[in-house]
């Protein structure tokens, strides 16, 4: 695990002997410039639309008195471009992690429109509204996805006890992650997931984790659209 730039951010009072993290906030990456809705997983050339730089901007100003010392982002440049937006006005220098990349279940609809995905991969994309913890065709489960986006958490507890950290990612991981800390399964997994540029405030409580905050700025039109996950039976 990498270890970001020092600074002056907020932690708990010394002695603080629990290796984790004070405070955590997740932050998906603003809205991409992708007028085709191609599902950009890993691809190159999807950077941040105008109003994705403008959500970056207001995500970093919300953020400003978060007392954060630690900023880790996914590696693929619409995370970057984000944390980029908050590293400079927290005078952080923004560390990537592959632990925080998207999904690998893009990886296997990448470069197809999202309008197109019923026709290509019959049947995945009901699979994923109605059971995304059980897709044996995706290449990676929600359960390892979940795994190594804490991987990342307990480490920085455990290097950085008591500090503030901020992590940038992507929708899927970062809701993922939420639910997981929270002590929560996967069941209603597409309820009330990040929007563009949100940022979600989490502290530990015990063994588990409290979310304290859930904040998102002005959005456009949502991608990848919301699914119908109701079932019949």
């Amino acid at each position: 695990m990498h270890s970001a730039k020092a600074s002056t951010g907020t932690r708990y009072p010394p002695p603080y002997t629990r290796s984790v993290l004070a405070r955590l906030h997740l932050v998906r990456h603003g809205e991409v410039d992708n007028p085709r809705g191609i599902v950009y997983s890993d691809l190159p050339g999807f950077p941040l639309s105008p109003l994705g730089r403008t959500q970056a901007a207001a995500a970093a100003h919300h953020l400003a008195g978060s007392g954060a010392s630690l900023l880790v982002t996914s590696p693929l440049d619409r995370a970057r471009e984000t944390a980029g937006y908050i590293g400079k006005r927290l005078g952080l220098d923004p560390v990537s992690d592959p632990g925080l990349t998207e999904w690998g279940l893009s990886l296997r609809w990448s470069g197809v429109p999202w309008v197109s995905l019923d026709d290509r991969f019959p049947g995945e994309v009901e699979a994923y509204a109605a059971h995304p913890g059980d897709m044996p065709f995706s290449p990676e489960s929600l359960d390892a996805l979940t795994a190594r986006m804490k991987e990342v958490v307990d480490a920085l507890g455990g290097a950085h006890p008591g500090a503030v950290a901020i992590l940038v990612s992507h929708q899927d991981p970062v809701h993922a992650l939420r639910l997981t800390l929270r002590g929560e399964g996967f069941d209603d997994f597409h309820d009330d997931k990040p929007r563009h540029a949100a940022v979600i405030a989490l502290e530990p409580r015990g063994s588990s984790w409290v979310e304290t905050g859930n904040w998102a700025p002005p959005g456009g039109a949502a991608f990848p659209p919301p699914v119908d996950h109701d079932e019949d039976d």
